[in-house]
């Protein structure tokens, strides 16, 4: 088992008090920047510590934790921020999104930042819940004149099965994200109003940058760079053409797991998380989780199908996986079934519902002695400066 590092952290929900500050980004854009009163636990450090604090940062918000297509007390869908940079600019030199579902733009606008900001999107996998957000991005970007952004997922995958041959492909995602709109005419409109918007519309502001698979088994692939900071990944089993990342900071690193499983489809097998995965957090200081909780397990009085269960990491297993890992810091994220509600979508949930109190029960059933954070939309989680 890796050595936890046991970094202290700052925990803090975005969408509490804010005061606000103003820094220039272009000549025609200012970024509205939120500090919020911390949500202090009572293993971390005063949050009066933190601002007086200077050099580098890392911050790692939640803009959205929904899990899977359903649309639940509001929450958004799948994503996770990444921002690094120094102390005095509120962590915020390098802004890298990982996954967008829908309202991320929304959420993204809650924190004070644009997508105009963005430095590089980055994708898991071709599932909806996870892409659904990326044209409303795109589109921001190209309305307001924005430079083209980096887009990282995985090259296209044809998967043969018995039920039908198809090609996941985000290259095609990429290209027709704003389709409807072409078609509408809303982009031809929009031009008149303004003719430096770029003719090719919103897909034409996608830098994209495809990582060929298939990848080595070992960590280490790095994807994207830009300074002091590194983005690597690796394959995981969920559907084809599923990635993991990995960034790194002098500040501390994270892991963002996308919905990855275990290789083995299904029992019998040891673990439900992923080999690959576990590899990729060896040491990080913090693991972004998808989590599925045993309450949906097959059998257990919910009518939630088995294959979807099987290809997600239950939360039991996930809290021995950081274990071993040593991770510092757990954030579960993409809840299966969500808290505080009867029903996930179409499907009950047994005992008429759980909160994230039980999601965290399970993960300390698996072992897992490092700080847990069960996602809520926007929790954000702050590294000081690196020792």
């Amino acid at each position: 088992m890796a050595a936890r590092r046991g970094r202290p952290a700052t925990v803090r929900d975005e969408s509490s008090t804010r005061r606000l500050a103003w820094r220039s980004i272009t000549s025609v854009h200012r970024r509205l920047i939120a500090t919020v009163f911390c949500l202090c636990l009572a293993s971390l450090p005063a949050c009066s510590a933190d601002s007086e604090a200077t050099g580098n940062c890392l911050e790692i918000t939640l803009t959205g934790t929904q899990g899977g297509p359903p649309a639940v007390n509001g929450q958004a869908g799948a994503g996770t921020l990444i921002r690094y940079g120094s102390v005095e600019n509120e962590c915020s030199d390098t802004l890298l999104q990982f996954d967008a579902g829908r309202g991320t733009t929304e959420r993204l606008s809650q924190l004070g930042v644009s997508a105009l900001e963005l430095d590089a999107i980055f994708l898991t996998h071709m599932h909806s819940d996870h892409t659904e957000g990326l044209a409303g991005l795109l589109q921001y970007r190209w309305h307001f004149l924005g430079d083209p952004v980096d887009i990282i997922c995985s090259a296209d995958v044809v998967a043969n099965t018995a039920q039908s041959e198809r090609t996941l492909s985000c290259s095609g995602l990429v290209a027709h994200t704003a389709d409807a709109l072409l078609y509408a005419g809303e982009i031809a409109q929009r031009r008149v109003e303004n003719s430096e918007r770029d003719p090719g519309g919103p897909a034409a502001l996608a830098k994209l940058q495809l990582v060929p698979l298939p990848l080595p088994a070992k960590p280490g692939t790095v994807v994207w760079r830009s300074g002091d900071v590194s983005v690597t990944a690796i394959a995981t089993v969920h559907i084809p053409g599923s990635l993991a990342y990995r960034v790194d900071t002098p500040v501390g690193s994270v892991v963002i797991s996308g919905d990855a499983g275990n290789s083995k489809p299904g029992p019998p097998r040891e673990t439900s998380t992923s080999e690959t995965v576990e590899a990729l957090a060896d040491g990080a200081d913090v693991l972004v989780q998808s989590a599925i909780h045993p309450v949906f397990a097959p059998g257990g009085g919910s009518n939630f199908p088995a294959v979807p269960y099987f290809r997600q990491s239950n939360a039991e297993d996930i809290g021995a996986m950081a274990e071993r890992s040593g991770v510092a810091h757990l954030m579960l994220t993409h809840l299966i079934p969500s808290v505080d509600t009867a029903t996930h979508g179409p499907f009950k949930i047994p005992g008429g519902g759980i909160n994230r109190g039980d999601f965290e029960f399970a993960t300390r059933a698996g072992g897992y002695k490092g700080a847990v954070y069960v996602g809520q939309d926007l929790l954000t989680l702050r590294l000081p400066i690196a020792e």
